[in-house]
């Protein structure tokens, strides 16, 4: 990207040079590059301080202590600014209008003396823009254009996040500080988050427990707040969704305003789709053949409500805020994946496309989190507070399984759970060049369990962990990254005995019937350290990055103790209480470059786990139901991302991104052998072209994606192996303006999977069951701007 910016230096008078040497103002201004018109509302954000420019485009930061500080400056519709600053000065910034299209999600790498660049974390930011311009049905299949991310979707709304072909509880995802906890070990719900309320995001592809501790192990979705509104300011927008597949139609809408420090921000969206289509007019059920009417796959409709609100308070030296969110759902299971019984079921699941029977789930995901920064003299704190409540409740039609008889209601599980969180950090700024930070992280779950089904047992949880790490700007383009962390944690599981007898044969060959014990009352503990040492070095227009380290995930209470059937997925699962906490040492490097009109970057990585904890398919079956057991093992897993991107005529944009993951386990009964579920050879081909202004269109995108993945062969048996497949994708975005309206109508429309190609995504388990991916799907989405 091409960055500008000139300052001119103002000399002060002999008198308050003096007293700079304490502290001293920074004032400016920020302009548009090409009209020279001030920017009203722009953010100009600090580690030490920050600003909103006013209605002439003016800022000011008083204050500040004697040193030098790098302030990032933004505004939607431009292209982020970085600028370096020491002594008392006045600077003007001149931001370049953005064109926007995949080159706003901004690598950090590429960025000239950004703190990102200065880091040997290998991250990315995903802009604002590039969130409204490729929204998809949830927030990650949102995120999977990015090298390096994908998702394990269930339904055409359920997606988790997967980075370098980890996924579940290896994956942090935060929110306004504190990490989003809800029952992510399961595959069949996705994040409860509300992506319309999502403004930036930064992706960190690697290891990152040194930052976040336990659960980090392969990276990072950190879901950042929004700017602060700018002062005596309200505005919102409305966005409307409908897709052709599901039949879905989507409504939110989201305000903010601010007085003088004071500010309030408001959002709510409401979801409602049907079953979605399929490529295909009948599933291969365990030798049984089910034909789908007109190629939907039955009972996988569903709806979603939710609604946010915060408030907040910012000066001079201080800024908190206070977050609530709500997150409702009620999603359908394809009825026939939930075991044979339906062929029996009297519910008529063809007579509507919007109706959800039984089998579905409901969840609810309620979050308070307070996010404060305090900057005094050279210090930096950061105090964050969270409560989160996730409620999950499957229901079943009521059917006997083998000796279970028929249950009581249609309660099949409940899942309960509340986590509080407490974060504290410090950043100490030591001379020019040192920031030393420290910080403490304290987090604790109780997750209760009820219906007639059991796969994991209730437990409580308690997690503590303290870190310091050290940045040192050996130059200006030299640095180094140094840290230890330690953490503590124990989980105590809860006994459980199934509601009804069994028929068990003792050793001695004796037939008995009982009760029989699914998991015990245990306590357990663990603790661990993770180390990272990196360096980052940038000369002229390419960077380079390096990073070793340790890191580490404690074994989860399903890993643990699970003992009985996922029927969502089709397998029985078995828990291991002899488990060790994961480690893994890892390398990651980063190598970019990038001019005005054409970048390139790969990023290699390295991993090395000593007892890698996997589900692993065995060979045995309980009735019809394949067993899958909790397991450890060595494993060497390496790979990388390639992504490239040209700019042609001002107009014209390719883009081509690839990502490899090769693992293999090095010791256990699968040695040689891969992981389950690990993600193929896979590239993405992008091209856009942006026309000028057509009557009332303003700068119309088309854009056209070819993703191409290969066939996976590195199977772990019995695991099948999944066939190479090619997908495209058209889109069309444009603003639209009938006057002289300053905020015009955003309108985008889009086809995935043109040709309605059927194949079978390796990292998605209703594959296990022969369900394609989603066929055509047409979607409009207009989005409609408001406020002063």
């Amino acid at each position: 990207m091409h960055f500008k910016y000139w300052s001119t230096s103002v000399l002060l008078s002999l008198c308050t040079s003096v007293f700079a040497q304490e502290s001293f103002p920074i004032r400016g201004v920020v302009k548009d590059a090409h009209s020279f018109q001030p920017i009203e509302g722009a953010s100009i954000i600090g580690e030490e301080a920050f600003a909103i420019t006013s209605h002439d485009g003016t800022f000011q930061m008083n204050h500040l202590p004697q040193g030098t500080y790098t302030f990032k400056v933004s505004h939607l519709g431009y292209i982020t600014d970085t600028i370096t600053l020491s002594s008392s000065t006045t600077i003007a910034v001149l931001l370049e209008p953005s064109i926007t299209f995949l080159d706003d999600i901004e690598i950090y790498s590429q960025k000239k003396n950004s703190k990102s660049r200065a880091s040997p974390l290998i991250s990315h930011m995903v802009s604002k823009s590039y969130m409204e311009n490729n929204r998809e049905n949830s927030l990650m299949q949102t995120l999977e254009k990015i090298p390096g991310v994908s998702t394990i979707t269930i339904g055409s709304g359920n997606s988790k996040p997967v980075i370098r072909g980890l996924g579940f509880n290896r994956v942090v995802v935060v929110q306004n500080g504190i990490k989003h906890q809800a029952q992510q070990w399961g595959s069949d719900h996705g994040l409860e988050i509300d992506q319309y309320g999502v403004e930036t995001i930064e992706i960190i592809k690697g290891p990152a427990s040194l930052l976040y501790g336990s659960d980090a192990i392969a990276g990072v979705i950190n879901i950042q707040a929004p700017e602060v509104p700018v002062p005596n300011s309200f505005s919102g927008s409305v966005h409307m969704l409908g897709e052709t597949n599901n039949d879905l139609l989507g409504i939110s809408t989201g305000v903010q305003g601010r007085k003088n420090t004071w500010f309030y921000r408001g959002r709510i969206t409401y979801k409602d789709f049907g079953d979605y289509k399929v490529p295909t007019d009948q599933i291969n059920y365990e030798n049984y053949i089910f034909d789908l009417h007109d190629n939907y796959l039955r009972n996988t409709a569903g709806n979603e409500a939710n609604l946010s609100a915060s408030v907040g308070y910012v000066k001079d030296r201080i800024k908190s805020e206070t977050f609530i969110s709500n997150v409702n759902s009620k999603n359908g299971f394809f009825a026939n994946a939930h075991g044979l019984e339906v062929r029996s079921s009297k519910i008529d699941y063809d007579a509507s496309n919007r109706d959800v029977d039984f089998p579905f789930h409901k969840v609810n995901h309620f979050k308070v989190i307070n996010s404060t920064t305090m900057f005094r003299g050279d210090h930096r704190f950061q105090i964050d507070l969270g409560f989160q409540n996730n409620h999950r409740a499957e229901y079943s039609e009521p059917a006997p399984h083998g000796y279970m008889p028929t249950p009581p209601n249609s309660k099949e599980r409940i899942f309960d759970k509340n986590t509080y969180s407490f974060n504290l950090s410090d950043q100490i700024s030591i001379g020019s060049r040192h920031k030393l930070s420290t910080g403490l992280t304290i987090e604790h779950q109780h997750n209760n369990i009820g219906g007639w089904g059991f796969l994991i047992p209730g437990f409580r949880s308690f997690n503590i962990g303290g870190f310091v790490f050290n940045d040192f700007e050996i130059s200006r383009n030299f640095h180094l990254l140094a840290g230890l962390r330690y953490d503590y944690g124990r989980i105590h599981t809860d006994a459980y005995y199934d509601w009804f007898d069994s028929e068990v044969t003792t050793d001695q060959g004796i037939q008995n019937r009982e009760f029989v014990q699914r998991s015990q009352d245990k306590k357990m503990r663990f603790d661990n350290i993770s180390a990272s040492v990196g360096v980052s070095y940038t000369h002229n227009n390419t960077s380079y990055k390096f990073n070793i380290g340790k890191s580490f995930r404690m074994p989860l209470a399903n890993e643990l103790a699970s003992d009985g059937v996922n029927y969502h997925m089709y397998r029985y699962e078995k828990g291991n209480l002899n488990l060790d906490p994961e480690e893994s040492y890892q390398l990651d490097i980063e190598i970019a470059h990038e001019t005005p009109v054409f970048s390139v970057a790969v990023s290699p990585f390295l991993n090395l786990y000593s007892n890698y904890i996997y589900l692993n398919p065995t060979s045995n079956y309980h009735e019809t139901l394949q067993i899958y057991e909790y397991s450890q093992s060595k494993v060497l897993r390496m790979g990388g991302e390639l992504s490239a991107s040209t700019l042609l005529f001002e107009k014209l944009r390719f883009e081509a991104n690839a990502e490899f993951v090769y693992s293999k386990q090095t010791s256990g009964p699968k040695k040689d052998f891969g992981l389950p579920f690990s993600p193929p050879l896979s590239g993405n081909l992008m091209a856009s072209y942006a026309f000028g202004d057509k009557l009332f269109f303003k700068s119309p995108t088309i854009g056209a994606e070819y993703r191409i993945t290969a066939a996976q062969d590195e199977i772990v048996p019995p695991e099948k192996r999944t066939d190479a497949w090619q997908v495209l994708n058209l889109s069309l975005q444009s603003e639209v303006s009938f006057s002289n309206n300053k905020q015009p109508l955003q309108i985008r429309v889009k086809i995935n999977n043109v040709l309605d190609t059927k194949y079978y995504n390796h990292t998605n388990y209703y594959r296990l069951i022969d369900i394609p991916e989603p066929g055509r799907n047409l979607s409009l989405s207009l989005t409609l701007p408001f406020g002063t």
